[in-house]
């Protein structure tokens, strides 16, 4: 009987985790798909945007904290949940981009004013929540995800 119900429980989480992952369109469909489109915020006079994208559903109602530089909460930008996007800008130069799920993931990242950066956060099985790795994506790619994905909570838009 208990194994009856484990058995159940790893096969829901197989299926959650097969259908929870995000594919992409070919780079031509993408391309078609944005070439009218224009980004919700171009960076300040002096900035550069960060644009940090979670196109995939998995693990949907867990949050994915996002903070600049260090992990302590005066840095927190906001959060995604599944299928969401945040934006902030950042100074000039290094930085450290940080997501908080189960874990701690983090990114680094150079830029030069007017920069847009796109940044992905994938989600993962964890062990009581959901984890999460994130690696800087292409512009084309990160466009795409900000035209198909709504926007997390944004604690701020300035670092």
């Amino acid at each position: 009987m208990q194994i009856k119900k484990i058995l159940s429980l790893l096969a829901c989480a197989a299926v959650v985790a097969l259908t929870g992952c995000a594919s992409l369109p070919s780079p031509e469909k993408m391309k078609e798909e944005t070439a009218t489109f224009q980004l919700p915020k171009k960076p300040d006079d002096g900035k550069a945007l960060v644009y940090v994208v979670r196109p995939s559903s998995m693990g949907a109602l867990i949050r994915f904290n996002v903070f600049v530089d260090d992990q302590e909460a005066p840095s927190e930008m906001g959060y995604t949940r599944g299928s969401q996007y945040v934006y902030f800008h950042v100074a000039p130069g290094d930085h450290k981009i940080y997501s908080k799920a189960e874990n701690w993931a983090e990114a680094q990242i150079s830029v030069k004013a007017g920069d847009i950066v796109f940044i992905q956060q994938e989600p993962a099985m964890g062990v009581i929540m959901a984890r999460n790795s994130i690696a800087r994506i292409d512009e084309l790619p990160g466009k795409y995800h900000v035209k198909t994905l709504s926007v997390g909570t944004i604690l701020k838009t300035d670092k």
